[in-house]
């Protein structure tokens, strides 16, 4: 059975604490896993230098100024992100900076909004498997005794049974849309219990495989301690998280090279490794590559590092997302939640009341009267044309929403992206890990395969973290240990 708290998915080797040698190591590509293993690295007196191609660091995390039409000077983010409390590795590393993690405040639900307004609640549920499943199960009004006879159960129990090895041997050629459908769930507890959950992922149902879906669904929920209910940050990233997060590394010494994409890595046959961006190059022990799927070819394109490149041919993009944040002349109505999931309502997977929880969109929202509302569709299929979008969008907001439906649009921000790792049926044995055949140079970021449960924002943190423990293992300084939910499930 499941227990409670973290489990020790990696333990920190042993060596010095800090290096006795000038070491150094460079991280290309500032999102959450290059600050992680800059992190790690710096604490440990590692020199390290950080190239990121934006003019701000984050990464799919990172914020940027913006002003709208009013002349309010606000941040701008790709999206709405949920730090889900078995984030451990993530939260120690924002201990670094907040040690009493004061910045993120909880939910209290995570509720699945459908047609006509039926909900689903994910508030209260038992944190141990099978029970929050069996409890899940049968509070929902989608299904009854009658069609809990026709569920697959075989099926149903890959979700609380997860084993590394088993479970991409059993599932990883199949589609996680053929594993939904062979639960043989009525269609309307599919698509309010599984449905939105998977598309969270960003990877559309019929591209993904169904082994990393029951990875996820059991580091997320059936085999997560710690519930499935969230905290989110009290304002933005820019004020709450990477703006603190940046500043304590720059205390540690490490330095930060924005606005600098890399422009080439080449490895010397003494084993260092030159950094070209903007014409400059720079010399270092070791490198940590922590940037998107499509930026891959262009890093790794010197013949000297061609060794890492075994499987990044195999990496792909999945569909494209879609952020739209509105700014609204009028609030929103009483007792509204600050997020929900959607289900059934087209491309639309979720809604953000800003204003319920984030410090400077609740300060505009008094000042102004106002309401911020962002709506995000990911993993979107069919046409992406920005006005068939917005229109549909806007159909299911005023929908769910009525009180939209007359409230002007004082300005909006619409981000349309296409960067997030594709998870396929048959890619797990293909997938890249941290370490390369190149010695020095190791990969990360959420695309890369970790061998313990780990998804999204801490999937990204965890890979950085393993990054910089594999650099300092060479150096024969002590690592940093690592943890997961259980990793494996009922058995």
């Amino acid at each position: 059975m499941i227990g409670f708290g973290p489990a020790l998915a990696r333990p920190a080797r042993s060596g010095t604490a800090r290096t006795t040698t000038s070491a150094s190591l460079g991280v290309v590509g500032g999102g959450l896993a290059g600050l992680a293993a800059a992190t790690v690295a710096a604490e440990r007196g590692v020199s390290v230098t950080v190239w990121e191609r934006e003019s701000y660091l984050g990464g799919r995390v990172g914020s940027w100024p913006t002003v709208i039409a009013d002349g309010s000077e606000l941040w701008m983010e790709r999206g709405f992100h949920a730090f889900f409390r078995q984030y451990y590795n993530l939260r120690r590393l924002m201990r670094r900076f907040d040690p009493g993690l004061t910045r993120l405040i909880p939910l209290d639900d995570y509720p699945v909004v459908g047609p006509g307004g039926i909900t689903e609640s994910f508030q209260a549920l038992p944190k141990l498997a099978p029970f929050n499943l069996i409890e899940l199960v049968r509070r929902t009004p989608h299904i009854s005794l009658r069609s809990l006879t026709k569920v697959n159960v075989s099926a149903a129990m890959e979700m609380v049974s997860f084993d590394h090895d088993a479970t991409y041997k059993r599932l990883d050629d199949l589609s996680a849309a053929d594993y939904l459908k062979s639960l043989n769930f009525p269609a309307a507890a599919k698509r309010m219990l599984f449905d939105v959950f998977a598309h969270s992922f960003f990877n559309p149902e019929e591209e993904m495989s169904a082994a990393e879906l029951v990875m996820m669904f059991h580091f997320y929920f059936t085999g997560n301690p710690e519930g499935l209910v969230f905290d989110v940050l009290d304002d933005a990233f820019e004020h709450a998280f990477i703006g603190p997060w940046r500043r304590h590394l720059e205390a540690l010494g490490v330095e930060f090279k924005l606005s600098s994409p890399v422009e080439s890595l080449t490895r010397h046959d003494d084993g260092r490794f030159e950094v070209m961006s903007d014409g400059d190059v720079t010399s270092v022990d070791q490198v940590v590559v922590s940037v998107d799927v499509p930026s891959l070819d262009s890093v790794l394109g010197d013949s000297s590092v061609a060794a890492a490149r075994e499987h990044i041919a195999k990496c792909g993009v999945t569909a494209p997302f879609v952020v739209w944040r509105l700014w609204l002349d009028r609030p929103s109505a009483p007792g509204r939640q600050p997020f929900i999931g959607t289900a059934g309502l087209g491309r639309l997977d979720n809604i953000s009341l800003y204003q319920l929880f984030e410090r400077e969109s609740r300060d505009w929202a008094a000042r102004t009267g106002g309401s911020v509302v962002e709506l995000h569709g990911y993993g979107l299929t069919g046409p992406t044309d920005e006005e068939d979008i917005k229109s549909e969008y806007l159909s299911a907001l005023h929908t769910l929403y009525p009180e939209t439906r007359d409230a002007t649009i004082i300005d909006e921000r619409y981000i349309l992206s296409q960067d997030c790792p594709s998870f396929p049926p048959a890619g797990h044995r293909d997938r890249p890990t941290v370490g390369t055949a190149v010695p020095g140079l190791y990969l990360a970021g959420d695309l890369v395969s970790l061998p313990f449960p780990s998804a999204l924002m801490e999937r990204a943190s965890s890979s950085g973290i393993l990054a910089a423990n594999l650099a300092l293992e060479r150096l024969g300084v002590a690592s940093e240990p690592l943890y997961s939910v259980p990793a494996r499930g009922l058995a």
